[in-house]
Formats: structure tokens, C-alpha cells, sequence
């Protein structure tokens, strides 16, 4: 997928495209430093990353504040940043990522508040939207994140093949009301789109 495919499928604006093109030569510049993504993903960047992360813009309808958990090369927090021009916290432990994430928000303008800490440790910020890709299994997110959903607020969990047995093993903790949402970037994708969640 080329920049101006990811452009039309998300209907981004011309300076929005040339702020993630940005973000894109700053992602293979660091990447021969320190592992922010998959080195094979490099061949497909706007479809794997860009349009990944950026499906959820969509999504996001009148949410005021984001908290991206485990934000690693920014994917999918920066990149909603980015196009939605909605404040994002991004939450990420390992000092080198955190100050990538630095970087690409400096220089792309990014609306954004870098955390270098464990989830764990600290204080939580009740956010409207939750994002998180690649981190953990929705049984562990779930517990690890419950202090950070503002009322009404809804977890946003970019998943995989395994998502219907991540939810029976969460279940056995949980009451969820969810939707699973086909991803445009993977056939084989999803987005687990959580509303409410008590605990059993």
C-alpha cells in the first residue's frame, strides 16, 4: 500500500499525509536503532502501521481524551494523534521508544503527553478512549486498565486470530459488552471495541 492509497481509504487531508510521511521516514531512521516494529513490516508500513492505527480515528466519535497503553513505535496511539488532532496520552516504559515517541510528536506536532513508566505504576487518568495494539491478552488488559475508563468511556484493542479466545478466557473474570469490528488493514484482524465491562 503506497501513502496516497492510505490518503484515500482514511480520507486524511494533504498536510495530515505529509505529517505521517514524516513519522515514516523518522520510523525506518530509528529502526536501525533501537526495534520499534517488525523488521518485515517495513515492505507494507502504511497498510501494517499507519492504516492499522489509523482505523480507529473513526471510531472515536466525541471522545475528548485518548490514553494509548504500551505505545512502543507509536502504533496505534501517535498515529491517531496525528490525524485526529485529539490529545493522546501515550504510555510507554521503555526510555529509548519514549523518547522516539518524543521526537516524531516534536517534529509532526503532535497533541501528545509521553508517560516513561510501567501502567502499573502510575496514577491513573480516566480517558474517554482507550487504545492498545500488540500488548496483552483482553483478560490482563481488562484488569491492568479498568482505572483509566472514564464513565462512558470505550477500549479500543487492535486484535488478531486469537480474539474470540481471548474474550472466553475473559469472560471467565468479566461481564463485557463489546463489538468485534473487521479491520480494514487484515483480513484476519479486528478491532475489539469495548464498552462496558464489570467484573463477575
Amino acid at each position: 500500500m503506497t501513502a496516497s492509497e492510505f490518503s484515500s481509504i482514511l480520507n486524511v487531508s494533504r498536510e495530515t499525509l505529509e505529517r505521517l510521511k514524516v513519522y515514516e521516514t523518522m520510523l525506518r531512521i530509528w529502526q536501525n536503532k533501537i526495534n520499534l516494529v517488525g523488521p518485515s513490516t517495513l515492505d507494507d508500513v502504511w497498510r501494517r502501521h499507519f492504516l492499522d492505527s489509523g482505523q480507529l480515528c473513526k471510531f472515536l466519535g466525541k471522545a475528548t481524551t485518548v490514553a494509548d497503553f504500551g505505545s512502543g513505535g507509536g502504533f496505534p496511539g501517535l498515529v491517531v494523534a496525528i490525524i485526529s488532532d485529539l490529545p493522546v496520552v501515550l504510555v510507554e516504559s521503555d526510555k529509548r521508544k519514549a523518547v522516539f515517541l518524543r521526537e516524531v510528536s516534536r517534529e509532526t506536532s503532535a497533541n501528545t503527553e509521553i508517560i516513561e513508566d510501567r501502567i502499573e505504576n502510575i496514577k491513573a487518568r480516566p480517558a474517554e478512549a482507550l487504545t492498545v495494539r500488540a500488548l496483552a491478552p483482553v483478560a490482563k488488559l481488562l484488569n491492568t486498565l479498568e482505572p483509566w475508563v472514564s464513565p462512558g468511556g470505550v477500549c479500543y484493542f487492535l486484535k488478531g486470530l486469537n480474539v474470540e479466545d481471548e474474550l472466553t478466557d475473559a469472560m471467565k473474570y468479566w461481564d463485557i459488552n463489546y463489538d468485534i469490528i473487521p479491520s480494514l488493514s487484515d483480513p484476519l484482524g479486528s478491532i475489539l471495541c469495548i464498552r462496558e465491562f464489570y467484573r463477575v
